[in-house]
């Protein structure tokens, strides 16, 4: 808090020192040149970090979400379920980044992440299949979604149904998810059940 506190007050003394001397050197026309390059300053400045903003509250683009990375998406994911009031702790494993989140109606839910796009090595090998380690093992209350920011082939998707309790959340749904869209209103599971 701090160092904000500090940087405000160091902002004001430079706009403050910069007015007197625009209005010692030019007079009131410096002065009023001088507002007028301030607020069209802040003007540029606000419009600049207006994305910033946006993205840090979990809300993406289309065109945002299909150019993330791996460690990327899942800050973005990570994000988006804070958005939708789940506490969310990092629980990756080696291989395959995964989210682990609680929210207030102590829910649980375990997010696993799929890999964004292949390495160099990886290009000429297919994705991985979709399979489930559960990091809760044996807590059927854990809700179990697989992120995919691509399609998810048909195999995949039986693979997983036949796993059981675990949901497949597909690149049009995470699109959907990312403007905005609560998790809960995805379809992804019945809420009602839990």
């Amino acid at each position: 808090m701090l160092p904000v506190f500090v940087g405000l007050c160091l902002t004001a003394l430079t706009a403050a020192l910069l007015l007197t001397s625009f209005h010692r050197t030019l007079g009131v026309a410096g002065l009023v040149l001088g507002v007028v390059g301030l607020a069209a300053a802040g003007t540029a400045l606000r419009i600049l970090r207006r994305p910033l903003v946006r993205r840090r509250g979990g809300h993406y683009t289309p065109a945002e979400i299909a150019v993330l990375s791996d460690r990327a998406l899942k800050l973005a994911a990570s994000r988006m379920l804070q958005r939708d009031g789940w506490q969310v702790t990092d629980v990756s494993l080696r291989d395959r980044p995964r989210l682990y989140a609680r929210d207030d109606r102590d829910r649980q839910l375990e997010v696993e992440l799929r890999p964004v796009a292949p390495t160099d090595e990886e290009e000429s090998a297919e994705l991985p299949t979709l399979r489930w380690t559960a990091a809760h093992a044996g807590d059927d209350r854990v809700i179990r979604i697989v992120i995919d920011p691509g399609t998810i082939s048909r195999a995949d998707a039986v693979r997983v149904s036949q796993q059981g309790g675990v949901h497949l959340l597909d690149g049009s749904r995470l699109r959907r998810w990312a403007s905005g869209v609560a998790l809960d209103q995805l379809g992804l599971y019945d809420d009602t059940a839990r």
